[in-house]
């Protein structure tokens, strides 16, 4: 870093543009509060604003091409949808009779997808599936709409742009009916893909892999916030999305990252215990205790470094608690604690 540069940390809300000759910044991340040191051994703590919802409803985050029971590759394909991440959907709504509103707001090509999915969850035995197709604000302000969300167990958000669910219904009347009843009651969200990273607060718009990891690859949106601890990415293992969820924890290190592979996903109790199901991986990130992180301090194209990003790969059956730290690993269900956790 160079000396006499003024410095903000805009992750945190720091300004250090009033301190001088500021060299060799080195930042010490703690659950709660985070440590600047300069060489000077000039010190300042900051609290950090972790916020974890009490909340009644259970989010499920997709990491895209889930089990529908119609794909001819195996690697997309369990033996029984009856298996499958869309059958644990249903039993989280209600079972069969749910009342499940799929919303293709994010694909191209909704027609297609919401007939995928009437055919995937009819093989489930459920019959009162609607689709809501939402293409402007003025539709999720529809009170037919409105009328049906408030009814809904479940709500389904497909893959596609996650920029066109935010563009057409975030902050509608529709948005908020659903951050109601997943407050409220026993209502459930499931999203895959697209559907899956919008519902961070600090959402993924987009990145490709070429600039992998050197800052601003990434590009980064406000999402539909039911999950404010959380920054997901879907596809994560066949895309080779590694370099850009690292990206995206550095630029707001006081989240977890999380990277879904396909036809797996999370099941997320009271926006903080979470359940990995599915057949792939996921993989967390964890930037909480980084101790360094040169993210605020290089130009846009530079490679960035980071030190001591704590790594997980769990798989189905795998859980962990956000806000205590903790893993349990299946089927052994192995506590990994203290110097191991989150």
């Amino acid at each position: 870093m160079t000396a006499y540069r003024p410095v903000i940390w805009p992750p945190h809300g720091v300004d250090f543009s009033n301190s001088h000759k500021l060299t060799d910044l080195l930042v010490s991340y703690e659950f709660d509060k985070y440590m600047i040191n300069f060489s000077n051994n000039y010190r300042i703590f900051a609290r950090k604003s972790n916020k974890f919802m009490s909340v009644k409803g259970t989010l499920i985050p997709i990491g895209g091409n889930e089990d529908k029971g119609i794909e001819q590759s195996e690697i997309y394909t369990l033996e029984y949808i009856q298996e499958g991440i869309l059958s644990r959907v249903v039993r989280e709504s209600g079972g069969k009779e749910a009342l499940i509103v799929v919303i293709p707001t994010a694909s191209s090509i909704p027609n297609e997808v919401s007939e995928n999915y009437l055919q995937a969850f009819g093989k489930l035995g459920c019959k009162n599936v609607h689709i809501m197709d939402i293409r402007n604000r003025a539709e999720a302000e529809d009170p037919l709409h409105l009328d049906l969300m408030k009814k809904a167990d479940c709500v389904m958000f497909s893959g596609g742009d996650q920029s066109k669910i935010v563009q057409y219904i975030g902050g509608t009347l529709l948005h908020k009916i659903i951050q109601k009843r997943y407050e409220k009651d026993k209502f459930v969200i499931a999203g895959t893909s697209a559907g899956a990273m919008c519902m961070s607060q600090e959402m993924i718009k987009g990145g490709g892999i070429k600039e992998a990891f050197t800052k601003g690859a990434v590009l980064m949106g406000e999402g539909m916030g039911f999950l404010p601890n959380l920054i997901i990415d879907s596809h994560f293992i066949r895309r080779g999305r590694f370099g850009r969820l690292a990206e995206a924890v550095a630029r707001f290190p006081k989240l977890i990252g999380i990277g879904l592979a396909e036809d797996t996903g999370l099941v997320i109790k009271n926006c903080n215990i979470v359940e990995v199901i599915g057949s792939g991986m996921v993989i967390l990130f964890d930037p909480r205790k980084l101790k360094h992180n040169n993210q605020a301090m290089v130009e846009n194209g530079t490679p960035m470094s980071l030190n001591n990003l704590k790594t997980h790969i769990l798989a189905n059956g795998d859980r962990f608690d956000i806000k205590k730290k903790k893993l349990k690993i299946s089927p052994h269900h192995i506590k990994v604690i203290e110097s191991q956790t989150l």
